[in-house]
């Protein structure tokens, strides 16, 4: 770890922390100009783009010689709301405590990663290297709620000049000691699909203060919500999980109910997500029902959050929903937006080469375990735009583990300042062997 590049990427991250780019409603503007003043003045060339002036996105490029791939490197500038009330230092003031930690929204999510990835790609233009082919960092609007059409999608679309044929983006590098004493990190190469529903118990409308008058549809919808709850979906391994369970040295080819007990086994993060990336999940969140107390609702309605696997259809869902719901109790079912999402990139590369070599370089023996998201990257736009291969990956070492997880989108976020330095070492290791 280089010192003095660890203390250049907190500063710059504490900058970007200190510009309240909640979003909603976003106004990342200021967030980007922190990052074009930094890159402007270590000579790195860069623009902002905009289609709404206070929500602008930066790009810069290190031109390449031709001869190499293009990588690009992601962050976003926008965080989610923060209600100071509840933590224990203000979350925009960059509070960097005397046991290295720095507090603030975005300290995880992602300001941390897209600092360090400013300061790599401003180290190489100061020591003058000449990447093989471009080297471009992209710091996009939107990320969080995506909903304006002022980020990634409309960035990508707007400039086609961005294509690249790698691209580092956020979700991965969680360093993990497994119950055998093996240690892993892990390399984000996809994530499940957003294809959320509505269920509408259909009932019949009456006077409340005769229950019996009408159908009431509200405790149907009750045993509704209690099926989908109870639902147990289909299992298949897709590809990116099959190589998660093979480079934990788990035969993939078993039982999956004996497959998933195993890699739960093997370390808690694994025993919690280990289900839900094995099939489509289904979760009631949000409830509608009569507009008056004293009406009983001939319809009531739970939007469903599901969650689908890459390759899954809507059809797939579909039928999940039939099966959970059953057919005695009249209902409906709406698919309310089409798939969001649901991507996923080979291994194998030349860049998981050069994330694996880096890896080994930062701790011999320790190895990449790919694993999908159950959540949503910007990484998902970039391989729909243009086949682009894209991981998530970002070294953390130094901060616990239910510190870092449990501070995403929660109070109390913090960064220990050694995973910056840590992460701008390894990112500069990974550049080097790919474009180097």
């Amino acid at each position: 770890m280089d010192a003095r590049l660890r203390d250049e990427a907190v500063g710059l991250m504490r900058d970007l922390v200190r510009v309240d780019s909640s979003n909603p409603p976003g106004r990342e503007t200021p967030a980007a100009l922190v990052v074009k003043a930094y890159l402007e003045a270590n000579g790195v060339a860069c623009e902002l783009v905009a289609r709404d002036p206070d929500r602008a996105n930066v790009v810069a490029r290190l031109p390449g010689r031709g001869t190499g791939p293009s990588l690009a490197l992601l962050g976003h500038t926008d965080v989610v709301p923060a209600d100071a009330v509840d933590w224990t230092h203000p979350p925009f003031d960059a509070h960097l405590d005397d046991a290295g930690f720095v507090w603030g929204r975005g300290t995880c999510d992602m300001k941390n990663e897209l600092a360090t990835r400013c300061v790599v790609i401003a180290e190489l233009a100061r020591t003058g290297f000449a990447p093989a082919g471009d080297l471009l960092l992209i710091s996009q609007a939107d990320e969080e709620d995506g909903t304006d059409v002022v980020g990634m999608p409309w960035l990508l679309a707007e400039r086609p000049d961005l294509r690249c044929d790698y691209a580092i983006d956020e979700g991965g590098g969680v360093r993990l000691e497994l119950a055998d004493g093996r240690v892993v990190y892990t390399l984000q190469v996809g994530e499940k699909a957003t294809l959320p529903a509505t269920v509408t118990a259909l009932g019949e409308a009456g006077h409340a203060s005769i229950p019996t008058m009408g159908r009431n549809a509200v405790p149907l919808l009750a045993e509704l919500i209690r099926r989908l709850d109870a639902h147990a979906t289909r299992r298949r391994l897709v590809p990116a999980i099959r190589g998660m369970v093979e480079a934990l040295g788990v035969d993939p080819d078993r039982d999956l109910a004996a497959v998933a007990a195993e890699v739960a086994a093997l370390h808690p993060a694994f025993a919690l997500e280990i289900d839900a990336l094995l099939g489509i999940t289904i979760a009631p969140t949000l409830l509608t029902g009569s507009s008056a107390r004293n009406v009983l609702p001939g319809r009531a309605s739970v939007g469903v959050d599901c969650r689908i696997l890459p390759g899954d259809t809507e059809a797939d869902l579909e039928r999940e929903l039939a099966e959970a719901l059953g057919d005695d109790i009249p209902h409906e079912v709406r698919l309310d937006q089409g798939i969001t999402g649901g991507t996923e990139s080979p291994l194998g590369t030349p860049l998981h080469a050069a994330l694996a070599g880096a890896v080994e370089t930062l701790e011999p023996g320790a190895v990449l375990v790919p694993q999908l998201s159950t959540g949503f990257t910007d990484a998902a736009f970039v391989r729909q735009a243009f086949g682009t291969v894209a991981y998530g990956f970002w070294p953390v070492v130094s901060t616990p583990l239910d510190v870092y997880e449990g501070g995403m989108h929660n109070r109390d976020e913090r960064i220990h300042v050694d995973d910056l330095g840590t992460a701008v070492a390894l990112q500069l290791d990974v550049v080097r062997r790919l474009l180097g």
